[in-house]
């Protein structure tokens, strides 16, 4: 499923108690390319969504522990400004108005259609965001409207994974990042980011973005990281 600018690792919270919903929301989002953690009460999503900064928040209004409004209230008080889309049986206008006042920026009903949830978040994020859609570190070129890349007009077929790993590099091109912030923003909490699992999608990386080029885009800093850039 294609998303639309900076979706490819943003990274989402999703606070929902229903186990099936949950699993439901965790599994599509990760296959539509985003970075997701989950939690199954109010409590132990607040305690997430003050400790990380996520991009987005899906949060159900009827939870255990401490309700959605609790804490919407709270990550408000708080200075969190991550836009947060609110799921809830409950469809009474009051119901809604209460969830917006609180600070909500979105509000869809259950039963609803992935589809539709996703073309609410893509809303969310565009109007969060200033970030670019278009990338470009030499002649390569990441479209992340498109989700596309290619590299000197040369298409690169790469998976879900492969791409978010480069839209991450190519955000940050210049810079070194390590493997722990690669960890954090391409997989998520859960990642291990002792194992070679990052080392291994680099190595793919390079097969596809610069093993058929003379100029080498992926540097290695040893002992830190990977950097995305153009050496003379």
């Amino acid at each position: 499923m294609l998303l639309s600018a900076k979706l490819a690792r943003v990274r989402i919270l999703v606070i929902e108690d229903e186990r099936r919903v949950r699993s439901f929301l965790e599994r599509g989002l990760a296959e539509a390319g985003f970075s997701v953690d989950v939690a199954a009460d109010g409590q132990a999503g607040l305690d997430l969504a003050l400790l990380h900064p996520y991009d987005a928040i899906v949060l159900d209004l009827m939870l255990p522990k401490k309700g959605g409004l609790s804490v919407l209230r709270e990550l408000r008080g708080a200075g969190r400004a991550a836009p947060v889309l609110v799921l809830t049986a409950r469809d009474e206008v009051d119901d809604r108005v209460r969830g917006l006042d609180a600070g909500a920026d979105d509000y869809l009903p259950k039963p609803f259609a992935f589809a539709e949830l996703l073309a609410r978040l893509r809303a969310l994020l565009r109007r969060g965001t200033s970030r670019p859609s278009l990338l470009e570190v030499g002649d390569l070129r990441v479209d992340l409207v498109a989700r596309r890349a290619d590299r000197a007009g040369r298409k690169l077929e790469l998976t879900a994974k492969e791409f978010a790993l480069l839209e991450y590099l190519a955000r940050h091109a210049g810079e070194v990042v390590t493997r722990t912030m690669i960890s954090e923003h391409v997989w998520d909490m859960n990642f291990d980011s002792f194992s070679n699992v990052i080392d291994v999608y680099i190595r793919y990386l390079r097969q596809k973005i610069d093993v058929p080029f003379e100029k080498k885009l992926i540097h290695t800093r040893r002992g830190i990281g990977y950097v995305l850039e153009v050496l003379p």
